[in-house]
């Protein structure tokens, strides 16, 4: 089986187990929902990553994605959740075309801070808006999905599938655009910039589209979370959300496209059982599963799964 196969297969076995332990264990849906959300915010991490790129600024699209879908529903009216999805992944795409031919110039340590302090620029203005709710934020009105409202047991079963079928179609998608050949310049520009110039592509147009995608993913997981919890606020593009997104991508390597979706899922299960258990301490859980992952697991988790030599 070729490695695209094997993706594909991966994929569609993991969509119909989410699908089946959602429906078996009710309990388990909103986590797992906010867990997939965010796991789009890290697969365009990875993205950067695969490029030799670490953002510290995700956290900026996050939170577009999901004003953008909360303000449509609160102050337009707008309810569908595909249109809201479909809103804020282009919110957060245009500014970042905007801002991508800013950052597309700068490497290593200067990317990373630079795309922080825009995300604090965010942070700051939103904090001062009194309109879109200051420090508290506002509620988002209740989704709808053709006509059906998203609320309730069923409701939420059926956002908890929209959220699995949106992380198998990021992730197919991104496995699809490594597969091109400028999705293929990721690895060439991590190594050497220089000979990728000599082959006559263009490093700083490349990185500006993998910047594109990256935030894009980062503004669709935005979206889907501010309506899985019903509230947003801030604290989205604050520099810990930034973090958390970097702390799951390295948690869960860059060999696979699914590997961001099983750190993310993995992440929130350790934080919610920690801090149901140890409220003060929860960090520490963290810490230390971070902390034997580098130790025992340096390529992440998806390298348990991997095959040598082989990426997904």
């Amino acid at each position: 089986m070729n490695p695209r196969d094997r993706t594909l297969v991966t994929l569609v076995a993991a969509l119909v187990v989410l699908l089946a332990v959602g429906a078996l264990l009710p309990p388990w849906q909103f986590l797992a929902t906010v867990a997939l959300a965010k796991g789009c915010a890290v697969l365009g991490l990875m993205l950067l990553l695969r490029t030799g790129l670490v953002s510290f600024g995700q956290g900026l699209y996050f939170c577009l994605g999901a004003y953008s879908a909360g303000g449509l529903g609160q102050f337009l009216g707008v309810t569908d959740a595909l249109v809201l999805l479909a809103a804020g992944c282009l919110v957060a795409a245009v500014v970042a075309v905007v801002l991508g031919f800013l950052l597309a110039n700068y490497r290593n340590i200067f990317f990373a801070m630079l795309s922080l302090a825009l995300s604090m620029i965010l942070y700051g203005l939103l904090v001062k808006s009194q309109a879109l709710g200051s420090t508290d934020g506002f509620n988002v009105a209740p989704p709808t999905l053709a006509g059906w409202a998203l609320s309730g047991h069923d409701g939420r079963f059926f956002l908890y599938a929209l959220a699995c079928v949106v992380a198998f179609a990021g992730a197919l998608t991104l496995d699809r655009y490594f597969k091109t050949p400028l999705g293929r310049l990721a690895a060439a520009i991590r190594d050497n910039e220089l000979r990728v110039e000599y082959m006559g592509a263009s490093v700083r147009q490349a990185i500006h589209v993998k910047y594109v995608i990256a935030c894009a993913l980062a503004g669709l997981g935005g979206a889907l979370t501010g309506l899985t919890v019903g509230h947003i606020d801030p604290e989205m593009a604050y520099w810990t959300t930034s973090g958390e997104f970097v702390f799951v991508a390295i948690l869960a390597g860059t060999g696979s496209v699914a590997a961001p979706f099983l750190g993310s899922v993995l992440f929130e299960i350790v934080r919610s059982v920690a801090y149901q258990h140890s409220p003060n301490t929860w960090q520490l859980a963290l810490g230390t599963a971070m902390l034997l992952v580098i130790m025992f697991l340096p390529r992440g988790l998806w390298s348990i799964f991997a095959t040598r030599g082989k990426v997904a």
